[in-house]
């Protein structure tokens, strides 16, 4: 069979119509001739076998009949009832036949046969499509004409869809005129058309084809019509809109223009078009119309949210929002975040010892943790790409058994190209505040253990950082993502010459690397590399060098979004304390070569090194596929302290586990379960005593190993959203 087509503004040739013709009056007289059915059966299985160049996925979408869910289907546990029964119907049956093989041709495969078996009970019925695809019909030629001294062809042909010797898919032949459409309307040709042409011989298995650019005249923006306001300035909406008078026409500006009208959240509606469908009618005129239509909405909205966390137990937050306030298209936020109610103080309710247990014995946990602050947000800033913020904050801010940091301050922030694939942030923060570790924590990391000297480092001091970051990210979905990466890379740096205090004065850089790989239908594999150092300067403390970093400010690994085999923040260095080192009254087990204290603390203590690798394939559930999927992964790491440590490779921690995601509005509700075969890092074992708050240390290296049982040694994760 040979094929032809052509686009309807060029004379047609000649197309031969016989099979897909055929196949329809099969269909119809197939349907004319089924007997009636009194009861419908279940379609308790749906396989397709055979098929290559295309998935199981692209051909349940392409037919009518469709699989009942996994407890309908799969035998052990469809005697439960549960699940939905999808039915058979005989006419949409016949048809997908149909629908296939025109799938196959649309898709180059001109000799594609599909077959089917069914096995019928008196209930319930089994399909299976057995496909051939033969050998698919070669592109063996593709001309594109009409750009000879607009476009550079070569290049152009690079980023089609399709190519010469590809299967001949007419899909992606429509998607590569779409292209070439794209590209010249992009680089001043407003009414720029492409004419598809081809010619398909199903006999030699052999396509040509041709695509022909109408160009058409080069033209620049002349008027820039607004309509709809009624508050908002129009000196606003133009700053706004990237298109400008006597700018080269480019299409891809009025869809950005349209993004960020509707970005600065005060329409409803915001439309950038042509003003006029055909070109001007005088060929001396080389300019365009373009229209904003708009349609104006609320100026202020509020929300508001409270949920459950195990490290914040309940928490509440709210806020407000006032859109292009006192014009200009700023947006004023005003936020409030309370977490651990029913744990700190004022509203302790002595929930550590029921529904939130991993606060129990935590002494950050013994007061409300609180963020208020208000923002106020400049798009436009400079230019149309740019953004700039200031914001005002309190916080008391902690991470579990660490430190708890308390602060006001300010940041000003400028993100330069912040719509563009690579926006570079520049920012200055400078807060008044205090942080509060463990005393064992300045003993063992800053060897600073007398009472008073501990004090000085807790006092309130002025803390301020310049921070440089940039973001490339390209991926699919910023909640789920699938296909693509993200780079983030971000570089501070804090010292009396930027306004902070003489203790804080060091350098700190970060970078993460993530990427997603599509390896079937349904399956992702993901994987993310993190990596950070800190550089601090040498201070005297308690007569003696040292090189100090905040606590807050250092590196902390493990818990739902990292080493997951492990708690929030367990890995890396700990420092122990106990009470009681005697064995008169019990406090003291000995189990083989291991000494437990009853009453034994445990503070990590961060490091100014740190390393991790997380690596995760995310499968579909058999069960609820569409709600529900599956991971399997394996998370590796340390957290070091340089000068002290060495860092090698026997020390990196290797956890693997399992979970399941739940689909919300919201994102992935995530369960994952790791498992830990190593048990908390070595570090000093402090004596505390009681009567006056002193500290002795009491070994020098001591350690909690694994537990003995296999299912003390797994750690559930309970999170929302992807780890990464």
């Amino acid at each position: 069979m040979r094929e032809r087509s052509a686009n309807i503004r060029k004379p047609p040739r000649s197309v031969n119509l016989r099979v897909p013709v055929a196949f329809t009056l099969l269909a119809a007289l197939a349907a004319g001739s089924l007997p009636a059915q009194e009861e419908p059966r279940v379609v308790r299985q749906l396989d397709f076998e055979g098929n290559r160049a295309l998935d199981d996925r692209t051909l349940e979408i392409a037919i009518a009949t469709s699989n009942s869910s996994w407890f309908a289907t799969f035998p052990a546990v469809r005697w439960l009832g549960l699940g939905e029964e999808r039915t058979f119907d005989e006419l949409e049956f016949r048809r997908d036949v149909v629908r296939l093989v025109l799938l196959y041709r649309q898709s180059g495969y001109m000799r594609a046969v599909v077959d089917t078996v069914v096995r019928r009970t008196e209930r319930d019925v089994f399909i299976t499509f057995r496909i051939h695809e033969g050998e698919p019909v070669r592109l063996r030629r593709l001309e594109i004409v009409g750009l000879q001294g607009i476009a550079d062809v070569a290049a152009l042909r690079r980023d089609l869809p399709i190519r010469e010797g590809d299967p001949f898919n007419r899909f992606l032949f429509v998607a590569a005129a779409d292209t070439v459409r794209a590209r010249l309307r992009n680089t001043g040709y407003p009414y720029a058309e492409v004419l598809r042409n081809y010619d398909s011989d199903a006999g030699t298995l052999v396509a040509e084809a041709r695509l022909e650019a109408l160009p058409q005249r080069r033209m620049v923006v002349g008027e820039v019509a607004i309509e709809g306001l009624a508050a908002v300035d129009t000196g606003t909406v133009r700053r706004m809109v990237s298109v400008k008078p006597g700018d080269l026409y480019r299409e891809a500006r009025l869809y950005q223009s349209q993004r960020d009208l509707y970005g600065m959240e005060v329409f409803r509606l915001a439309q950038v078009t042509l003003l006029d469908s055909v070109p001007p009618a005088d060929a001396a005129d080389s300019t365009v119309r373009v229209r904003v239509r708009l349609l104006e909405g609320p100026r202020h909205r509020v929300r508001a949210g409270a949920g459950y966390g195990t490290v914040d137990c309940f928490r509440v937050q709210g806020g407000w929002a006032a859109h292009d306030f006192l014009g200009g298209a700023r947006t004023l936020n005003i936020d409030g975040r309370f977490s651990r109610l029913g744990v700190g103080f004022p509203f302790d309710q002595d929930l550590e010892n029921t529904l939130c247990p991993a606060l129990k014995d935590d002494f950050t946990a013994d007061t409300l943790n609180y963020s208020v602050g208000a923002t106020l947000t400049q798009p436009g800033f400079l230019a149309p790409r740019h953004r700039a913020s200031i914001g005002v904050s309190a916080q008391r801010y902690a991470e579990p058994k660490a430190f708890v940091r308390r602060s006001i301050g300010v940041d000003l922030a400028v993100t330069f190209n912040h719509r563009g694939r690579i926006p570079l942030t520049v920012g200055y923060g400078y807060s008044l505040g205090q942080t509060t570790a463990p005393p064992a924590v300045y003993c063992s990391v800053f060897q600073v253990c007398d009472a008073a000297d501990q004090a000085f480092l807790r006092e309130r001091r002025p803390f301020a950082a310049v921070t440089v970051s940039a973001t490339r990210a390209r991926v699919n979905s910023p909640i789920e993502p699938t296909r693509g990466s993200v780079i983030t890379a971000t570089l501070s740096h804090s010292s009396r010459l930027v306004g902070s205090d003489s203790l804080y004065e060091f350098n700190r850089g970060e970078v993460e690397l993530a990427r997603y790989h599509v390896i079937g239908r349904g399956r992702v594999f993901a994987w993310r590399v993190r990596a950070g150092a800190i550089l601090p300067q040498r201070i005297t403390l308690s007569g003696q060098s040292a090189r100090f970093v905040p606590p807050d400010q250092r590196f902390y690994a493990g818990g739902p979004n990292s080493v997951r085999g492990y708690g929030l923040n367990e890995l890396g260095p700990a420092v122990y304390v106990t009470g009681d080192t005697s064995t008169a009254n019990g406090n003291v087990i000995v189990r083989g070569n291991d000494t437990l204290y009853r009453d034994l603390r445990v503070s990590p203590t961060g490091g100014n090194t740190a390393f991790v690798i997380d690596a995760e394939l995310r499968l579909p559930s058999p069960v609820l596929k569409e709600r529900v999927r599956l991971g399997a992964f394996v998370d590796i790491g340390q957290v070091w302290e340089r000068e002290e440590q060495l860092l090698t490779l026997e020390d990196v921690r290797i956890t693997p586990g399992v979970g399941v995601r739940f689909a919300t509005p919201l994102g992935p509700i995530r369960l994952d379960v790791g498992y830990n075969g190593y048990g908390r890092e070595p570090g000093p074992l402090y004596f505390r005593d009681d009567t006056n708050g002193t500290l002795t240390l009491y070994r020098p290296s001591y350690r909690l190993n694994a537990p003995d049982s296999f299912w003390r040694r797994l750690r559930l994760q309970i999170a929302v959203g992807q780890a990464f």
